[in-house]
Order: structure tokens, then C-alpha cells, then sequence
């Protein structure tokens, strides 16, 4: 699936590395997938905070050059897909700001829910905002606090926080790490061993980041927990009373890395494990099974592992389309989907085909690509979800569209066979994808998207949805 949902945010931060503006350009470099708007560095040598931060994509923004402007031994990174405030350089993170606890810098990645109404009362309190993200909020209530150190100031603002969180600080000889009491969006922390026997601390989205820089993970950053690490060494504190833990299901569904490690699991085999039982929910009379790239591949393998039908990579994936191109000015059917997927014909013609896909939001992308196989000669095509139906907008940081635009809020399961033109339409089960995460007996995850129950009480509900309206 692509096009129809968008990623949410990836952060990263390193303490005790003489390279660390250059180990968060890795860092970020693998987060790249949570998103493509924008990205930011913030880097500290313990007495002055640089930045840099830009549009567009890591590779592009972060040159020898400008990474040789970001000195210190610990920084923090975010790449952003904006799912709070509007697109633009204002609001890309870390966001920065120098107050009576110094300077200080802060990514971001989820959605704070009561962001509407802290902001009222901040500036009704007198507080100036420069940008339209939620994040600029935490920054406020820490600058006007009355603890006199910064640990504190941000202890006091996070109490004051709905929805999720996970956050890196940057401050001038330290860095703070904080995630949400019910563990919304994922954030690992790992060591990095240097010469010496000295050693870094690394703190991630996804474990995809460590491998790419040779660090170890160890575990999670708890919910609930902040975590401190300076000149003293690391300290963890629960900074919040334990709240029912909510992991973002669709962090095993879509958005991170199969190679990843997140909420301490694999998402490969939680995807695999999504195709295996989606074989024996949904069966179909095929010849083969293709998966929607990238992210349909490991519930297609479960799939055809499970129903014995073959696999075949019959679609393919262009990975170089940037975010502008030029469209022809005679209309070509379906042309941006044909410019991110291609099929090959000589594997789809006179078959009977299985589509793997992760999910079905708005149902526009999944009609284009039922076409597509059918035009490339399928005989039939079967659409096969590797998750339940969306049903709910997310409010924690996932930019799903709002409740009107949710095709499976609004018809049945064969009204949307029927628009996506497929010969049989099957979605995953909710028992089945909570068995896919191991979730079926401790109730660890959040499923609000499937089934419109919010872990949270969103007491601003109508301001979040027309907020989505407007996006």
C-alpha cells in the first residue's frame, strides 16, 4: 500500500560519540520510511546546540559539508511526514529554543491530543508560537516552568500531555528521552561500543537504525519512563503512574521495517505470521500469490507457505520516483500508480490471482492496482488484506483520513469487492491479527483504527476530526 496512508515520524538520538551529528544522519538514513517530508539534526559539544534542518529527504539534506557544521558528541534526528500541523520548513523537527533552562531541542513522533487546548492556555498566558506543531507545545511547558532544572520542567510537561509521545531532547550537556505512560509509538535504546571500551547510548523508532551503525539493542524505553543521560551516566525514572499499555498495531501491519525489531518483537514475523492465518481465514482457487510491494511481501510468503500456492513477485517496484515528476499532459489511466508499480505480464496473463496487500484505506490505490493486474491479462483477481477493516481515524500520530473518507467505515465488505473491481475481497480477523503480535492474552496493543475504541479519552474529539477534515 502506498499513496493512501502516510507514514508518521521517526526520531533518533546518540549520547558520548565523537561522530554523533554523523551517526544520527544514519540513524535517520534508516528511519527514512516513517517519512519523507523532512528532516533535522540538532548536535551539542556541551556548551553551544547547532541545527540544521531542511524539505526533503535525509540523503539530500545532510552532505559532508553540513554534517561538518553539527559538532559535538551527542545530537538527536527526526524525518517527518506531518501528521499534526501544516507541511512546511517551520515545522520540520528538532524544534529549538532558548529559555531560562538553556538552549534546548526536541523531535517528536506521535500526536499530542489535547495540543488545541494547552495552546489556548499557553497563549492566552502570554506565549508567542512560531509554528502549527503540536511539538512546540512540550517546549512552551517546559520553557515556563518554575523547576529549576530541566529534568524536572520536562517531568511537569509531560504530565500535562495526552495522546502519544515519544520524545528526544537535546540540551547542552545532556540528553532526555520520554515516551507516552500507554506506549503508543515505539522507541528502542541500544549501546554502541567505540575503542577503548567506552560506550555511546542509542535510542531509536525502530532497531533498523542500530544495525546500520553496528549498535546493540537492549530494550525499550518503557512507557511511562524518561530516561537521562549526561556527564553522570544514564539514569531511568518513571516520571508517570503505569496506564494500560497501547502499542500501535499498525506498527506490525505496515509501518515499520520487516527488519526491524519493534515493542520487542519481530515485524517479519508478525507479518508472515498476518499471511499464514489470512490463508486459512480467506482461502481462494488461485495459480499464484503476488504481494503489493514493499510492504505486502511477508504476509504474501505466509500466504502461499500456508495455502501451498506459489509465490511470485509479479509487480515492481520503482524506488527511485522522487516526490515531483512530470506528468504527461494527455491523461494516462491510473498514471501514478503505473509510475510506482509495473507489472509483469508474463507471470499475471491466464492467472488466477492472489493480491496481497496490507490495507485498504480510501480504496482508490487498491482499485488502480486491481486494474492494473486485470489489464496485464489475470483471469481473476482475488484481494486478500492482511489486516481488519479501517474503520476509525487514528489520533496518536498515524495521518489517517477522516471517518467520511474511510471506505470501510461506510460499506460492507462486498460493496467494497465491488469498487475495487476484485472477484473476492477477504480481510484478516481482529482475533487473528492480535494472535499475529502475540497479543491475544496480555492486550498490549491499540486496534482503535479497526474498531473504534480509543484507549484514551480524546475530550477534544471535534476539534481533532475537523482538523482531519481539513487535511
Amino acid at each position: 500500500m502506498f499513496d493512501e496512508l502516510h507514514e508518521e515520524c521517526g526520531v533518533f538520538a546518540v549520547y558520548g560519540h565523537p561522530e554523533a551529528a554523523n551517526l544520527a544522519y544514519l540513524g535517520l538514513y534508516a528511519l527514512q520510511h516513517r517519512g519523507q517530508e523532512s528532516a533535522g539534526i540538532a548536535s551539542s559539544d556541551g556548551r553551544n546546540t547547532h541545527l540544521h534542518r531542511g524539505m526533503g529527504h535525509v540523503a539530500d539534506l545532510f552532505t559532508p559539508e553540513v554534517l561538518g557544521r553539527l559538532p559535538g558528541d551527542h545530537a538527536i534526528g527526526h524525518t517527518r511526514y506531518s501528521t499534526a500541523g501544516d507541511s512546511g520548513l517551520l515545522n520540520a523537527q528538532p524544534l529549538s529554543v532558548t529559555c531560562n533552562k538553556g538552549k534546548i531541542a526536541v523531535a517528536h513522533n506521535g500526536n499530542i491530543t489535547n495540543a488545541a487546548e494547552l495552546r489556548r492556555e499557553l497563549e492566552h498566558d502570554g506565549s508567542i508560537f512560531q509554528t502549527s506543531s503540536d511539538t512546540e507545545v512540550i517546549l512552551h511547558l517546559v520553557a515556563r516552568s518554575r523547576e529549576r532544572t530541566l529534568p524536572g520542567a520536562l517531568r511537569e510537561a509531560l504530565l500535562q500531555l495526552e495522546g502519544a509521545f515519544s520524545l528526544v531532547f537535546l540540551a547542552g550537556d545532556r540528553i532526555l528521552i520520554a515516551r507516552d505512560p500507554h506506549g503508543f509509538r515505539p522507541l528502542a535504546f541500544g549501546q554502541l561500543e567505540m575503542s577503548g571500551g567506552h560506550v555511546s547510548s542509542v535510542f531509536a523508532s525502530e532497531t533498523c537504525a542500530f544495525d546500520l551503525i553496528g549498535a546493540v539493542y537492549l530494550g525499550d524505553v518503557e512507557p511511562g519512563e524518561m530516561v537521562i543521560v549526561g556527564p553522570e551516566g544514564l539514569t531511568r525514572e518513571r516520571y508517570a503512574p503505569k496506564r494500560d499499555t497501547a502499542h500501535c498495531v499498525f506498527e506490525h501491519v505496515y509501518f515499520a521495517r520487516p527488519d526491524s525489531i519493534v515493542f520487542g518483537r519481530s515485524v517479519e514475523e508478525s507479518r508472515e505470521i498476518q499471511g499464514r492465518k489470512l490463508a486459512r481465514e480467506c482461502p481462494a482457487d488461485a495459480d499464484i500469490v503476488v504481494p503489493v510491494p514493499d510492504s505486502g511481501v511477508p504476509a504474501a510468503l505466509g500466504y502461499s507457505t500456508e495455502s501451498g500456492i506459489p509465490y511470485r513477485n509479479a509487480l515492481i517496484r520503482n524506488h527511485y520516483v522522487g516526490r515531483t515528476f512530470i506528468e504527461p499532459s494527455q491523461a494516462i489511466r491510473d498514471f501514478g500508480v503505473k509510475l510506482k508499480l509495473n507489472p509483469v505480464r508474463h507471470l499475471l496473463e491466464g492467472k488466477r490471482v492472489i493480491l496481497v496487500d496490507d490495507s485498504i484505506v480510501r480504496g482508490t490505490t487498491s482499485r488502480k492496482l486491481v486494474r492494473m493486474v486485470r489489464s496485464a491479462g489475470a483471469r481473476e483477481v482475488h484481494l486478500r488484506i492482511s489486516c481488519p477493516p479501517t474503520i476509525s481515524p487514528c489520533f496518536y500520530g498515524v495521518d489517517t483520513p477522516s471517518v467520511g473518507e474511510l471506505i470501510a467505515a461506510n460499506n460492507s465488505i462486498e460493496e467494497i469487492r465491488r469498487f475495487v473491481e476484485a472477484d473476492s475481497l477477504g480481510y484478516l480477523s481482529l482475533p487473528a491479527l492480535r494472535e499475529s503480535v502475540a497479543d491475544h492474552v496480555e492486550h498490549k496493543y491499540c486496534y482503535a483504527c479497526y474498531t473504534g475504541n480509543y484507549p484514551t479519552e480524546l475530550v477534544n474529539i471535534d476539534e481533532l476530526m475537523s482538523s482531519r477534515e481539513r487535511r
